[in-house]
């Protein structure tokens, strides 16, 4: 249900007292309202953009391209609103108004930084790239064996059966590989890779031993209860109307909702977190209404913080008291601290001849994952960590340029034809926990509420910029092992934030003097604040990492659950 806000006065009544607070509704923050409702937790999930309904907000997603007033370009005054999303490829008509205003809401840049944001229910589930891996021990232990940073409180047995029940209820579909790099999940049938990309992974895996599969996709290629199958027409970050991807919309809301357990409040800033400093815990949080400007306080039991990496850090920093007055969370010295990203806009592409009679059925919503083989089993570079690759072959259409035909009968008819095949693989690698790396609060500059923005200063270093160099020469490497023609090679440099996989502000780990949660994803200076989104990560791995704040999510909720069932929190 949604509600209107009550006047409330800062006192607790039954008007505003829930048993769990949920602040976000994005991936993690719906996973957290759906894991705790059906635990039998009245729970409250704050949003602080606006209301956004399965199906009836998906303005564009049945619009044929010639329907669209700008056939598909951003006009001058959506790029000033959005200056961060203009600068990259999230700059397309059919969602610009699903980012942030960020004349509204800015962000300072002492280094440069770009920031993908998504104010609205169900935050970037609606918009993200679905890709969905699971985690192995190479990556949880890859700070305690390399001497980096701190040791990840947990190991993938900790993980793997929350991993199960994610990929269970959100559908991921797969094929089983048996990769220790890359564990095997419940999967439903795997998509098909097309005739070139078949060749491309044989050539690749017979010469080099490498593994490159179909995407893992939280797209479904069979219906489950309440969603039907993936129809291939890939405009998913549009919203589904058959709801053949996961999303908060239609996947964990619904589910919470059908609880009877959850109430929905958009438009709700979560400005801080209540503390009691008698009991030592939260007591609830203080929401400013971003229409009306009121004030308000909801009170609970717990809070889940899942605003993304970001925004959870800032909530937490802006609820300092006389105790920490670097905010909740920051006795460690860590909070804001240790951003990460998947630093990538670098790889290798070309022509892939011999193929002419081969063509593929549909739009599909997925491409091919290349698992990661640097410093692996025997491998070892000069640098640390590793690289994945996305990617994927196609047929050019008829957009294509052919410049050595002229504009009539026979122009048209060689536009009617597919083009030449193309084979392209894009990199994404790990960028490691630099405690350097941080975001601020400016307290000069203000956002439309008067509240204080974020400073970013974050960089990649020395040893992302030897791992790109490899990144660019083991793509080329193997597509010319492949027979790929004409390859071209492109790195565009990364400033962090653009893998819009950001990590690692309120990091989990052993020693609440080095960590700012425990294993359980608890806040070490309130028991009862849990972060299980983005910010909670101790090192970025090359894999995308939604699957695991799902899986995160899940298992702190129920332990959440647990504890409060126990009396101990």
């Amino acid at each position: 249900m949604l509600i209107d806000a009550p006047n409330i006065n800062g006192k607790a009544t039954a008007n505003n007292t829930y048993d769990a607070i949920v602040i976000g509704s994005g991936i993690s923050g719906g996973w957290a309202a759906k894991e705790l409702t059906e635990r039998g937790l009245k729970t409250i999930m704050l949003e602080r953009g606006r209301n956004f309904e399965h199906i009836k907000d998906y303005k564009t997603a049945n619009k044929a391209p010639w329907e669209f007033e700008h056939r598909g370009n951003v006009t001058q005054a959506q790029r000033h609103h959005r200056p961060a999303i203009s600068r990259n490829w999230g700059a397309q008509e059919a969602v610009m108004d699903y980012w942030v205003d960020e004349q509204e809401a800015p962000y300072a840049e002492v280094k440069p930084f770009n920031w993908w944001r998504s104010y609205q229910l169900g935050g970037r589930s609606i918009l993200w790239g679905r890709q969905s891996y699971r985690w192995s021990d190479l990556d949880f232990e890859a700070n305690a064996k390399d001497g980096w940073a701190i040791d990840w409180p947990i190991r993938y047995k900790d993980l793997a059966p929350w991993y199960t029940h994610a990929e269970k209820f959100a559908g991921i579909s797969g094929s089983l590989e048996g990769l220790p790099q890359l564990p095997d999940g419940h999967f439903l049938p795997p998509m098909d890779m097309n005739w070139v990309e078949r060749d491309v992974a044989a050539s690749i895996k017979k010469k080099f031993g490498r593994h490159m599969v179909i995407g893992r996709v939280a797209n479904l290629t069979a219906a489950i209860p309440g969603r039907t199958k993936c129809q291939f027409r890939n405009r998913c970050w549009e919203g589904c109307p058959f709801g053949g991807y996961f999303s908060t919309q239609s996947s964990t809301l619904p589910a919470a909702l059908a609880t009877g357990n959850l109430t929905v409040r958009p438009q709700s800033i979560v400005t801080k977190i209540l503390y009691d400093k008698d009991s030592k815990r939260a007591k609830g949080v203080e929401v400013l209404d971003a229409e009306t400007n009121k004030t308000y306080e909801f009170y609970a039991k717990v809070v889940f913080v899942n605003a993304s990496a970001l925004n959870s850090a800032w909530v937490l920093m802006n609820s300092a008291t006389e105790i920490w007055p670097d905010g909740l969370g920051s006795s460690s010295g860590e909070l804001g601290h240790n951003i990460m990203d998947h630093h990538y806009n670098l790889g290798a592409s070309g022509v892939m001849e011999g193929y002419e009679d081969k063509y593929f059925y549909g739009r599909r919503a997925n491409g091919i994952y290349l698992a990661r083989f640097a410093n692996l089993f025997g491998d070892k570079r000069d640098y640390l960590r590793g690289f994945g690759y996305q990617g994927g072959a196609s047929r050019q259409g008829w957009s294509r340029e052919i410049a050595e035909l002229n504009i009539g009968a026979k122009y048209k008819e060689a536009l009617s034809e597919p083009g030449a095949w193309q084979m392209g693989l894009s990199g994404f690698g790990e960028l490691l926990p630099y405690h350097e790396n941080k975001i601020t609060l400016d307290k000069e500059r203000k956002d439309k509420w008067g509240l204080p923005i974020l400073s970013m200063d974050a960089e990649i270093k020395d040893n992302e910029k030897k791992m790109r160099i490899d990144i660019v020469n083991e793509a080329k490497a193997m597509l010319e092992i492949a027979g790929v023609k004409n390859i071209e090679t492109h790195d565009r440099g990364h400033n962090v934030g653009d893998g819009i996989h950001e990590m690692g502000t309120a990091r989990m780990g052993h020693d609440p003097k080095t960590s700012v949660l425990n294993k359980n994803n608890q806040v070490w200076d309130a028991m009862n604040v849990f972060v299980t989104d983005g910010a909670c990560m101790t090192s970025a791995a090359c894999q995308n990492p939604s699957l695991t704040y799902m899986a995160l999510t899940a298992r702190a909720a129920n332990f959440a659950a647990d504890e409060l069932k126990k009396g101990n929190i």
